[in-house]
Order: structure tokens, then C-alpha cells, then sequence
């Protein structure tokens, strides 16, 4: 392609006589001077044009890509005129392949921070891909920047006809080694990768595990999750334990509001409608007790010692339970007493059917 170039541009270099160091000056003037006007004027045209598009980033994109079209032009000049002065066989190689090593290093860069546009875009777009939110960007902001180095080291080594084939063969050896030894890490990650993806909870959701610990998500990272419990606890889980055990999203579903129970029995004889409007009365009473829905009183069994009721009402978040809980528990305690209306409990009676006799 290098040889193409100079052969169509040798009919004009002639008019600067046979000399051939100043043909190669020519060139290098020549390959400033358009570098300057590209940089000048097409530019400038292109950022125009993409300041009345609706794409956010296409500006940035321009102002990336700026340097490296300058750079290659001046560096495809200096080929050129490398070229034209024929210097032999060994400086020419290492003359080309150092100026093939600083252009992809240049495009590497440029590569490198588009890549990090593109991907921080789709991340914070609403129609955002599933699998790619802020939540799991820096994992695939890691990957790309691995791959693209990866990438750019081989074509540099090819460059400079260093033989990649030992390398790779290495490079499978030691990636197995570390996939071995690393399984457990490797697991974590992966299942983090789909946590993130699937999003089962959230930060701030309420979740209940399936060992019976309950808390506040507070992280979801790559290799772990963690959650604080209401004693102030911060538990840590591995993602390849959260990835394959049963949780209880009590922030999930429709709505983040969260049902409570109080249980309570009265004794046998008691005004069972009487129960009723007490137990509503002080639901309803109750600012933080949801209207929507409403509360509501079920007669649930004929204990063993007591006729079993139930007070069902929903508050606006799961944190909210055990506050509530002790809140209407007094409550119901203190009207009760009130009305008169008794609480059963056990008790046992002890009959002696005689005595000893005394000796």
C-alpha cells in the first residue's frame, strides 16, 4: 500500500529536482501541511455536522479522534519519505516498524477511551442492554480495556515479526493453571455477572436469606454481596452462595409496602365484633398503617385456651416491622385492659389427691 502511495506520487516529487533527501523533506512538509488542514477544517465541519445530531457523545468521539487521524498522517509522511531515501534493508525495518508501533499505540488510546464512552452511554441509557447497567460497567469497562491491550500487544509483536506462536501456547498453559486455582474467585464472578443481570434485589431491598439471616442490601459487587441487619451486623455473602440459594424479597414485587401480622387471642365468651372494632379502630388509627391497602381482622381457630385473631395491615417499608410490631402490640395490650377484655394464657392447676401421712 506504502509502495502504491510512492509510486503515485513520484511524477510530482520530480519537479523538485533528483536529490532525494529533498523529496523526502517535500513530503514531510507536505504531510504537515494536510495533517493542518484536516485538522483545521474537516474537523471542525465534522463537529458541526454532529452538533445537530441528537447522539450525546458523537462530539466527544470527534474530539478523540482528532489526534490520531494527525498523527497518521505525519507518521505515513515520514514512511514516505524513509521510503524515498533508501536507507537499506535493516534501518528501513526498524525505521517502519517503530512508526507502525507508535500508530497502533496512538489508535490503541483512541480505541481504548471510545470504548469507555460507548459503553458508560449504554450503561446510563433507560432502553439500556439488560446485562450492562452502572451496576456491572466497571466489570465490562475491565474486559474490553483487557482485550483491546491484549489485542494491540499481538499486532506490535507482529510489527516487529516477533513469532506469537510460544507465547499463546504459554499463555493457554498458565490460563488453565489459573483457572484451576482460582475456580472458587471464578465462580463468584460469574454469578455476580448474573446477579447484576437478573437483579433479584437491589440496594436498600429487604432480603431474608435462606440461613435465616435478614438485613438491608448495602453492596452487590463482582465477587460478593453484602447486607446490614437490624443489629447493626453487616453479613457478607459470596455471589456463588446468593447465585444458588432461595431469597425472600420482602422489597420486591408490586410495591415496596410490607404486610405485618399480629397475632392475639381472647378468651372464650368474648365479644368477638367487639375484637373486631377494637383491633380495626387502632389499625386505622395509626398514621403509618396504610389506607391501600386497608387493614383488616380475620378469626383464624378455636385455640386450645383462647378464640385466635389476627390483625393484618401493610406499612410503606419492610425496615418499618419491628417498630411497628412493638407499636401496635402495646396498643392492643392497652385497650384491651381498657374494654376488659381478657388475654388468655396457661395455667395450671395442681390437685392433691392426698397427702402423706405423717409417721
Amino acid at each position: 500500500m506504502l509502495g502504491d502511495l510512492l509510486n503515485t506520487l513520484r511524477p510530482y516529487l520530480g519537479y523538485f529536482g533528483d536529490r532525494v533527501w529533498i523529496q523526502s523533506l517535500v513530503i514531510i512538509i507536505a504531510s504537515l501541511l494536510l495533517a493542518w488542514i484536516i485538522d483545521r477544517f474537516i474537523i471542525s465541519t465534522l463537529k458541526n455536522l454532529a452538533s445537530k445530531t441528537r447522539i450525546s457523545f458523537d462530539e466527544q468521539l470527534i474530539d478523540l479522534l482528532h489526534g490520531p487521524i494527525y498523527t497518521s498522517v505525519i507518521l505515513i509522511g515520514l514512511a514516505l519519505a524513509a521510503n524515498i531515501l533508501n536507507l537499506g534493508d535493516v534501518f528501513e525495518f526498524v525505521v517502519f516498524s517503530s512508526l507502525q508501533t507508535i500508530a497502533y499505540f496512538v489508535w490503541t488510546v483512541f480505541i481504548l477511551r471510545v470504548t469507555k464512552i460507548v459503553l458508560r452511554h449504554i450503561a446510563q441509557d433507560e432502553r439500556h442492554i439488560g446485562v450492562l447497567h452502572p451496576q456491572t460497567l466497571p466489570l465490562f469497562e475491565n474486559i474490553a480495556n483487557i482485550t483491546i491491550f491484549v489485542l494491540a500487544i499481538y499486532i506490535i509483536f507482529t510489527a516487529w515479526k516477533v513469532d506469537m506462536t510460544a507465547w499463546l501456547a504459554s499463555a493457554g498453559i498458565v490460563g488453565i493453571a489459573v483457572g484451576f486455582a482460582a475456580k472458587d474467585t471464578l465462580a463468584n464472578l460469574f454469578s455476580g455477572v448474573f446477579i447484576l443481570a437478573d437483579a433479584p434485589y437491589k440496594i436498600g431491598d429487604f432480603v431474608v436469606l435462606d440461613s435465616g439471616e435478614r438485613g438491608e442490601i448495602t453492596h452487590i459487587g463482582i465477587r460478593s454481596t453484602r447486607l446490614l441487619t437490624r443489629d447493626d451486623i453487616e453479613v457478607t455473602v459470596p455471589n456463588s452462595i446468593m447465585g444458588n440459594t432461595k431469597i425472600r424479597n420482602e422489597s420486591g414485587g408490586p410495591a415496596e409496602k410490607h404486610r405485618i401480622r399480629i397475632a392475639v387471642g381472647v378468651a372464650y365468651g368474648s365479644d368477638i365484633d367487639k375484637v373486631r372494632e377494637i383491633l380495626m379502630n387502632i389499625a386505622l388509627a395509626d398514621e403509618d398503617i396504610c389506607s391501600d391497602p386497608e387493614p383488616r381482622v380475620r378469626f383464624r381457630a378455636f385455640g386450645a385456651s383462647s378464640l385466635d385473631f389476627e390483625l393484618l395491615c401493610w406499612i410503606d417499608q419492610p425496615i418499618l416491622r419491628g417498630r411497628m410490631i412493638d407499636n401496635l402490640n402495646c396498643q392492643v395490650y392497652k385497650r384491651f385492659i381498657e374494654e376488659k377484655i381478657e388475654i388468655p394464657y396457661s395455667k395450671h392447676d395442681l390437685y392433691i389427691k392426698e397427702l402423706p401421712k405423717p409417721d
